[in-house]
């Protein structure tokens, strides 16, 4: 009995949120390990010649990330 009134809270809560907030939750996660990658490869891009190939290769993950996530935010709910 307890699951299952677990179950129809969380349902009740999930029906509850906006479209908006949902892609937030998504979206959000897939930013920060962009932007984890962009620190990365700046910190990488110190090292002479392969530093600037993975600092450049980290910044075009990061850009593809974030366009990604422009268009899962835009996706109507």
């Amino acid at each position: 009995m307890k699951t299952l009134s677990k179950a129809a809270l969380i349902a009740v809560l999930a029906s509850t949120l906006s479209g908006c907030f949902l892609t937030k939750v998504v979206t959000t996660p897939m930013r920060i390990v962009g932007a984890a990658g962009s620190v990365v490869g700046a910190a990488v891009s110190v090292v002479p010649t392969v530093g600037n190939t993975a600092d450049d290769a980290l910044e075009t993950v990061d850009k593809t990330i974030d366009e990604t996530a422009d268009k899962i935010d835009k996706v109507p709910i």
